[in-house]
Formats: structure tokens, C-alpha cells, sequence
């Protein structure tokens, strides 16, 4: 299968919005396009996240990477989170995933980063062993703890 990764733009935002809306229902959230559209194109004409798009020569989305960046004060530098990751189910399994991740780690080291991070659920054990094939490796030193407002 043939496939391009390129930086998205708003103009992407038909092809990003029902990947991420499958993103969301794979965490279990209740499917809902209009959101997942307007949330990818605001972040997107603001600037406010990198999103990476896999696409099959007749443009045919087949999935996304989504970033945002931020800064490490102990390094004082800029990283990002690695934050979303889907490949449409009749992709995978061929390396649609693995480009994205390495084209993100590129686009993060393009931008000046110094790391990447990133959390997953822990039941999801394929996307472990991907991680964990490009030699990302699992902090167990830290706790991370989240705080609803």
C-alpha cells in the first residue's frame, strides 16, 4: 500500500476530523463529528498543534499523529506531547503507524524539540509494542496525575 505523510493544514481538516472522531470511540467516547471537526481545525488555524496525516496516493486518509508543544524546565527546552496517534483498522498492520511515529519524532526535531512524550492506556498493548520498537521507553520513575476542572 502506498501512502504519503505530510503536515496538515486547515485544508486537511475533512480528511483529519472522522479519524480523530474514531480516536475518541476507541477510548470509548461517544461518536460525535461535529466536535472532532471543530476542535482539529481549531487547533489547526491556531496553530496550536502539529498534525501529521497519512494518506494513500489518491488521498484517501488512512491516519493521524496530533502534537503539542511545550517546554521541559529541567532540560529548558522546548519538547512536545505526543498526544494522538490513530490508523484506520483496514490499514493497519502495515506500517502506516510506525511512519507516523518516526515522521512526528522528525517534525519534533525539525521544531527544535529535544524529546517527545506520550501517554497510552494500559490495556493497549499494541500500541506498547510499537513504542517500544522505536526505543521509546516506559518512565517508571513518574507518577502522572490528572486533575478534572
Amino acid at each position: 500500500m502506498g501512502f504519503t505523510i505530510g503536515l496538515a493544514t486547515v485544508a486537511d481538516v475533512d480528511g483529519v476530523a472522522p479519524l480523530f472522531d474514531a480516536y475518541r470511540q476507541f477510548y470509548g467516547l461517544a461518536p460525535d463529528p461535529v466536535l472532532a471537526r471543530q476542535f482539529i481545525a481549531e487547533r489547526l488555524s491556531r496553530g496550536e498543534s502539529v498534525v501529521l496525516l497519512a494518506e494513500r496516493a489518491v488521498g484517501a486518509p488512512l491516519g493521524f499523529v496530533q502534537m503539542y508543544p511545550t517546554f521541559s524546565s529541567l532540560r529548558a527546552a522546548r519538547t512536545f506531547v505526543l498526544y494522538d496517534l490513530f490508523v484506520d483498522p483496514a490499514a493497519r498492520q502495515r506500517g502506516v503507524g510506525r511512519c507516523l511515529m518516526a515522521a512526528a519524532a522528525d517534525e519534533a526535531r525539525r521544531r527544535g524539540a529535544v524529546s517527545l512524550v506520550l501517554s497510552t492506556a494500559k490495556t493497549n498493548r499494541s500500541a506498547q509494542r510499537l513504542y517500544e520498537s522505536l526505543g521509546w521507553v516506559r518512565d517508571e520513575d513518574f507518577y502522572e496525575y490528572n486533575l478534572g476542572l
